[in-house]
C-alpha cells in the first residue's frame, strides 16, 4: 500500500501547493511511483505540473460526489513516475452537495483505496480551509505535512489545525500521524525568519523537518511554466531543498517499515 500524505494548512500563502507539487516531483525523480491529488478548487497543483484546469472534464470532484472510479481520471504527467488526479473549479460546490451523503467524510478515502497499492506515495494538496474537502483528505491520509512560513503570523492558526487533526484522529482516522512541520519561505538574512525557526523548533521539536525551504525565485517562477522547480532549474536552492525533503521522508518511512 502506498503512503498517503496530505499537505494541509488552513492559512493561505504558506507554500502548501508549492510543497505538494515539488515534493511529489522530487519523490518521482527518486523513482518512487507517485500520485499527486489536487484537492483544491483553485486547481493550482493541476496547472503547476502543466495541465490547463479549463481542459479538465473529470476531476476529483466527480469521484467524491458522483462515485466515479478514480482510475478513469488519472492523468500521466510529463514526469516519469508522476501521475495526477486533477481538480476543477466545480470542487467548490462539493461541500454543499456532499452534506447529506452517508459517510461524507470518507469519500476521498473510498476513491483512493482502489489505487493506493499502485503507488509508493500519494500526495494530496489540500485547500486553504478546514472544510469538508480537507477533512476528507485528512481522513484518507496516513499522515499530514503542515507547511509553516517563516513569518510573524507563523504560529497563528497552527493550534486550530492541530486541534482539527486531533478531532479527526479521535473520530475518523485513528491512524493519522503528523509527518512533520515544514518551515517554508525562509530568508537567512532576516532576523525574524531565524526567530520563527527557533520558536517552532522549541515548541514542536522532533515534529519539525530538518529540511527548511528557502525563499527562492525559481520556486516562484516555475508554476508559470507549468513545471516543478526540479525541471525548471534543478540546481536552484528551492529544487535542491525539496529533493532533500523527499529524501528525508523516504528515510523516515524506511525506518518505520523495518
Amino acid at each position: 500500500m502506498g503512503k498517503i500524505i496530505a499537505v494541509a494548512n488552513q492559512k493561505g500563502g504558506v507554500g502548501k501547493t508549492t510543497s505538494a507539487i515539488n515534493l511529489a516531483a522530487s519523490l518521482a525523480a527518486l523513482e518512487f511511483k507517485t500520485l499527486l491529488v489536487d484537492a483544491d478548487p483553485q486547481a493550482n497543483a493541476t496547472s503547476g505540473i502543466g495541465f490547463d484546469p479549463g481542459d479538465i472534464s473529470k476531476s476529483i470532484y466527480e469521484c467524491m460526489v458522483d462515485g466515479l472510479n478514480v482510475e478513469d481520471i488519472i492523468i500521466k504527467s510529463n514526469i516519469d513516475f508522476l501521475d495526477l488526479v486533477p481538480s476543477h473549479i466545480d470542487l467548490v460546490g462539493a461541500e454543499v452537495e456532499m452534506i447529506n451523503l452517508p459517510n461524507r467524510e470518507e469519500k476521498m478515502k473510498e476513491a483512493l483505496k482502489k489505487i493506493s497499492d499502485r503507488y509508493d506515495f500519494i500526495i494530496i494538496d489540500c485547500s486553504p480551509s478546514l472544510g469538508l474537502i480537507t477533512v476528507n483528505a485528512l481522513t484518507a491520509a496516513n499522515s499530514v505535512i503542515i507547511p509553516v512560513q517563516c513569518e510573524y503570523f507563523a504560529l497563528e492558526g497552527l493550534g486550530k489545525l492541530l486541534n482539527t487533526i486531533k478531532i479527526i484522529q479521535s473520530r475518523l482516522n485513528t491512524d493519522l500521524e503528523i509527518e512533520g512541520i515544514l518551515l517554508t519561505m525562509y530568508d537567512v538574512r532576516l532576523r525574524l525568519s531565524n526567530q520563527v525557526v527557533e520558536e517552532v523548533k522549541l515548541h514542536f521539536q522532533q515534529m519539525v523537518f530538518d529540511t527548511i525551504i528557502p525563499r527562492n525565485v525559481k520556486l516562484s517562477e516555475s508554476p508559470s511554466f507549468g513545471l516543478p522547480a526540479i525541471l525548471h532549474d534543478a540546481d536552484s536552492k528551492g529544487a535542491i531543498s525539496y529533493l532533500n525533503l523527499a529524501r528525508e521522508i523516504v528515510e523516515k518511512n524506511a525506518v518505520l517499515a523495518k
